[in-house]
């Protein structure tokens, strides 16, 4: 079974309320998932919504801060409470580069802010659904799914963004971790990490003979792919104007995804 099928269960969507949580969102409900957006914002929210009105899968959209643990567990029983079970935890919060300053000029401020934002989000996201999950096992009903997405960034760093590369490779320690620990629960821990694709924002390095050299032999898909290839795989979220296609294209069902 694999990561995304998880049709009539219930996924939770953190920071979904727009970008790739969205897409996440309504690839989950347009396969019959019932789902629930957790965002900071209100109107977000109800943007997001209004989008999925008409997906097979029922959606709802909390307000929920997921770098504060009183949030996330308030988000968490609202959640039960409407649908009685939590199946899956997509987590996409976080923030990304944050400009091109230096690693020797920044700040502690900025440094523990990235921290802050990017793991705290995906910690008390997974752990609050891995408690539900684990309860549920001791049932007799192990099941669970956890996946966080990641960033070229965890593999081969970035220049001036540095601590970002940083947050996104704790991530993937943090669910290769989770899938030893979940597996004997029934429950399995991803990352989807991106690759490059051919569209508008990337046309212009396709002709630069040493970034294809000397950058492209380090992207996980080893080559620049058409929209269309990654179209059946897992889950397609991406735009005719995205550098990125974000879907598990190395996923290996029941365990963690393959670089």
């Amino acid at each position: 079974m694999s990561i995304f099928d998880l049709s009539g269960r219930v996924a939770v969507v953190t920071g979904g309320n727009g970008g790739i949580g969205l897409g996440m969102a309504q690839a989950l409900a347009t396969a019959g998932c019932n789902v629930s957006i957790w965002g900071r914002n209100t109107a977000k929210n109800q943007a997001a919504l209004a989008t999925m009105g008409n997906m097979p899968g029922k959606v709802e959209a909390r307000i929920c801060d997921v770098t504060d643990p009183d949030s996330v567990k308030a988000a968490m029983d609202a959640t039960l409470q409407a649908f009685g079970r939590v199946d899956g935890c997509f987590a996409n919060a976080g923030i990304g580069g944050g400009g091109r300053q230096a690693f020797i000029d920044r700040t502690e401020e900025q440094w523990r802010s990235m921290f802050a934002t990017n793991l705290d989000g995906v910690f008390h996201a997974f752990q609050a659904a891995a408690r539900h999950m684990t309860e549920r096992a001791a049932d007799g009903d192990p099941f669970g799914r956890l996946v966080a997405t990641s960033s070229l960034a965890s593999i081969f760093g970035t220049a001036r963004n540095e601590h970002y590369a940083a947050t996104k490779a704790a991530i993937n320690a943090l669910v290769r971790a989770l899938a030893v620990e979940l597996a004997r629960y029934g429950v399995t821990a991803n990352a989807i990490l991106p690759g490059w694709i051919k569209s508008d924002m990337t046309a212009g390095i396709m002709g630069n003979d040493k970034f294809v050299a000397n950058v492209m032999p380090r992207i996980p898909v080893r080559r620049f792919g058409e929209p269309e290839d990654f179209g059946g795989i897992a889950v397609y979220l991406m735009s005719k104007a995205s550098s990125y296609h974000t879907a598990d294209t190395f996923v290996i069902d029941g365990g963690y995804t393959a670089f």
